[in-house]
Protein backbone atom coordinates (compact mmCIF):
# COMPACT_ATOMS: atom_id res chain seq x y z
CA UNK A 1 0.00 0.00 0.00
CA UNK A 2 1.16 3.86 -0.46
CA UNK A 3 0.41 6.09 1.55
CA UNK A 4 -2.57 7.69 -0.07
CA UNK A 5 -3.64 4.16 0.56
CA UNK A 6 -3.46 2.68 -3.28
CA UNK A 7 -1.79 -0.55 -4.24
CA UNK A 8 2.26 -0.18 -4.77
CA UNK A 9 3.38 -0.35 -8.16
CA UNK A 10 6.37 -2.67 -8.81
CA UNK A 11 8.32 -0.78 -11.86
CA UNK A 12 8.65 -2.69 -15.14
CA UNK A 13 12.37 -4.50 -15.65
CA UNK A 14 14.39 -3.44 -18.41
CA UNK A 15 13.55 -6.29 -21.53
CA UNK A 16 16.91 -8.43 -21.66
CA UNK A 17 18.06 -8.96 -25.37
CA UNK A 18 19.57 -12.56 -25.78
CA UNK A 19 22.71 -12.05 -28.10
CA UNK A 20 26.46 -12.93 -28.45
CA UNK A 21 29.73 -11.38 -27.72
CA UNK A 22 32.79 -12.61 -29.60
CA UNK A 23 36.23 -12.12 -28.69
CA UNK A 24 38.81 -12.14 -31.50
CA UNK A 25 41.91 -11.89 -30.60
CA UNK A 26 44.80 -10.32 -32.84
CA UNK A 27 47.79 -12.48 -34.23
CA UNK A 28 51.30 -10.78 -32.71
CA UNK A 29 52.07 -8.91 -35.72
CA UNK A 30 48.56 -7.10 -36.32
CA UNK A 31 49.54 -3.67 -35.97
CA UNK A 32 51.55 -4.09 -38.90
CA UNK A 33 49.31 -6.38 -41.06
CA UNK A 34 45.72 -4.52 -39.38
CA UNK A 35 46.18 -1.02 -42.02
CA UNK A 36 45.51 -2.53 -44.91
CA UNK A 37 42.34 -4.10 -44.67
CA UNK A 38 41.38 -1.83 -41.79
CA UNK A 39 39.06 0.39 -44.67
CA UNK A 40 37.11 -2.86 -45.86
CA UNK A 41 36.51 -4.19 -42.17
CA UNK A 42 35.16 -1.01 -40.88
CA UNK A 43 32.78 -0.36 -44.25
CA UNK A 44 31.60 -4.17 -43.59
CA UNK A 45 31.01 -3.26 -39.84
CA UNK A 46 28.82 0.02 -40.90
CA UNK A 47 27.33 -2.17 -43.46
CA UNK A 48 26.32 -4.98 -40.52
CA UNK A 49 25.40 -2.62 -38.18
CA UNK A 50 22.85 -1.58 -40.47
CA UNK A 51 21.74 -4.66 -40.72
CA UNK A 52 21.07 -4.55 -37.20
CA UNK A 53 23.19 -7.92 -37.16
CA UNK A 54 25.53 -6.15 -35.04
CA UNK A 55 25.19 -3.94 -32.09
CA UNK A 56 29.02 -2.53 -31.46
CA UNK A 57 32.15 -2.97 -32.15
CA UNK A 58 35.69 -2.14 -31.18
CA UNK A 59 39.38 -2.78 -30.46
CA UNK A 60 40.77 -2.67 -27.18
CA UNK A 61 44.09 -0.23 -27.37
CA UNK A 62 46.37 -2.61 -26.93
CA UNK A 63 45.53 -4.76 -29.77
CA UNK A 64 45.12 -7.74 -28.26
CA UNK A 65 41.75 -8.24 -29.07
CA UNK A 66 38.19 -6.77 -30.08
CA UNK A 67 34.77 -7.74 -29.01
CA UNK A 68 31.95 -7.60 -30.89
CA UNK A 69 27.90 -8.01 -29.84
CA UNK A 70 26.76 -9.93 -32.32
CA UNK A 71 22.75 -10.77 -32.61
CA UNK A 72 22.05 -14.40 -34.30
CA UNK A 73 20.41 -17.73 -33.37
CA UNK A 74 23.38 -20.04 -32.72
CA UNK A 75 27.18 -19.53 -31.86
CA UNK A 76 27.94 -21.33 -34.73
CA UNK A 77 25.88 -18.29 -36.83
CA UNK A 78 28.07 -15.43 -34.75
CA UNK A 79 31.27 -16.98 -35.48
CA UNK A 80 30.29 -16.95 -39.40
CA UNK A 81 29.76 -13.70 -39.26
CA UNK A 82 33.23 -12.88 -37.93
CA UNK A 83 35.38 -15.83 -39.99
CA UNK A 84 33.66 -13.86 -43.25
CA UNK A 85 35.84 -10.35 -41.96
CA UNK A 86 38.30 -9.28 -43.52
CA UNK A 87 40.25 -9.32 -40.58
CA UNK A 88 40.08 -13.20 -39.47
CA UNK A 89 40.25 -14.51 -43.55
CA UNK A 90 43.29 -12.60 -43.69
CA UNK A 91 45.06 -13.52 -40.86
CA UNK A 92 44.82 -10.59 -38.63
CA UNK A 93 42.19 -11.52 -36.24
CA UNK A 94 43.84 -15.60 -35.25
CA UNK A 95 41.05 -16.72 -32.92
CA UNK A 96 37.29 -16.38 -32.46
CA UNK A 97 35.65 -17.26 -29.04
CA UNK A 98 31.65 -16.61 -28.42
CA UNK A 99 29.96 -16.38 -25.44
CA UNK A 100 25.98 -15.54 -25.08
CA UNK A 101 25.25 -12.14 -23.29
CA UNK A 102 22.05 -10.59 -21.93
CA UNK A 103 22.22 -7.34 -23.01
CA UNK A 104 19.81 -4.82 -20.92
CA UNK A 105 18.12 -2.82 -24.12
Amino acid sequence: MTATGGAAMTPALPAVEHVWVVEATYAADAAERRPQFRAEHLARIVELKAAGTLIEAGAFDDLSSSLVLVRGDSEQAVLEVCRADVYYVNGVWTGLRARPFGRVA
